[in-house]
């Protein structure tokens, strides 16, 4: 009875676990959509809308990245997983390979002996018949948990090379897009801002609403009226960009702050998007916001997204919906920060906060009226 060769056999033939459970194919799709991110940058430059192209091709990064953090931390926990299952089953690996080889090595005719003769060999011989599958079974779960681990580690150390390239492909998208942005002439505009009566609109307010409510004096002249409407959309419109919700409308946070919008917790250096085609009636900073962007999708409604670092576009500009309004603040994790911990998955590496608040008639009314937040990114 030879059964060691089949052991062996299974220890190389043995394929990792379905792809959709095998938190390593996470990671090589990741890889995929980074590569292709990579030849979409290269293509970008010669689009007929490079706005429109370096957008998506810099979303396509943030997804790959993104992907690429969760997949390397399912590997990583995986990982764990599998190697302290293995230690556990040290002992029992021990004794089912010894059982292995004394089979393997007891000659036949000692085999055929038994105290009781004939009919226990007999019966013996049924017994290891019946033994010798759930064996087999328990190499075979041996060997692929072995090649799992195996393959677990080698896409963690093959990681380093892809981060690398995705890293320096993000932020080369970043700044591409950001040049893409100034040089573009091509949008029409309802207004040309006033610097000076903005100047002094902001020097006259001590809050947002005072700042909303004379949006009107900014401008050099008469602003255009608009037949935007996108009441259809109410309650259904995306975020401005992927994030997890910190805070709701009414909400105290932390330091007893108590606002009217919603607080959306981002990764750092995340790309804001208008979510509708809509007028930009203000961008830069004010009072204690930080930056933000002021955004008019209809006649009588604000969209605000404050706490960016860096804004898009030009005030006055009609925008159609995807296109960049600004960056979220903070530094890109390197590949250390990603292959060390990946995230925890609980949210906890949106380390940048947005604030969005929506008005209507120079008043603030819950977000979620207008945003679809049932689904985190």
């Amino acid at each position: 009875m030879r059964i060691r060769p089949v052991l062996i056999s299974v220890l190389i033939w043995s394929t990792p676990v379905n792809a959709q459970t095998n938190p390593s194919m996470a990671a090589l799709e990741a890889a995929e959509m980074l590569e292709q991110a990579s030849i979409a940058l290269t293509e970008a430059d010669s689009a007929r809308d490079r706005v429109k192209a370096l957008t998506e091709t810099l979303q396509a990064y943030e997804a790959g990245l993104t992907a690429m953090r969760d997949g390397l931390r399912r590997a990583a926990l995986r990982e764990a997983q599998l190697t302290a299952e293995l230690q556990v089953r040290e002992q029992e690996v021990a004794q089912l390979l010894g059982v292995l080889q004394t089979i393997e090595t007891t000659a036949p005719p000692v085999l055929m002996l038994h105290p009781s003769g004939p009919l226990g060999a007999a019966r013996t011989g049924m017994m290891l018949s019946e033994v010798t599958p759930g064996l087999n079974t328990q190499a075979q779960d041996l060997a692929a948990d072995l090649q799992e681990v195996q393959t677990l580690r080698q896409l963690q150390q093959n990681a380093a090379n892809t981060l690398t390239k995705g890293l320096t492909g993000v932020q080369d998208a970043r700044t591409k897009l950001s040049e893409a942005i100034a040089d573009r002439t091509d949008l029409p505009r309802r207004f040309v801002e006033d610097p000076v009566r903005t100047a002094i609109l902001i020097s006259s307010t001590e809050t947002l609403d005072g700042f909303a409510s004379g949006l009107s004096e900014i401008s050099d002249g008469e602003i255009a009226d608009t037949n935007a409407d996108i009441a259809d959309q109410k309650g259904h419109i995306a975020l401005p960009t992927k994030g997890v919700i910190l805070h709701r409308s009414g909400e105290t946070d932390a330091a007893g702050v108590t606002r009217a919008g919603l607080v959306l917790g981002t990764r750092p250096r995340a790309l804001v998007t208008s979510p509708t085609a809509a007028t930009i009636r203000y961008r830069g900073p004010l009072l204690d916001l930080g930056n933000l962007v002021i955004l008019e999708p209809q006649s009588g409604l604000l969209f605000v997204f404050s706490g960016l670092q860096e804004v898009y576009g030009n005030t006055g500009e009609v925008i159609p919906e995807g296109t960049p309004v600004g960056l979220m603040p903070g530094e890109t994790p390197g590949i250390g920060a990603i292959m060390s911990t990946s995230g925890d998955g609980t949210g906890t590496d949106r380390s940048e906060t947005l604030y969005i608040e929506v008005r209507e008639d120079n008043s603030p009314v819950d977000p979620e009226l207008w945003f679809r937040t049932d689904k985190d990114g």
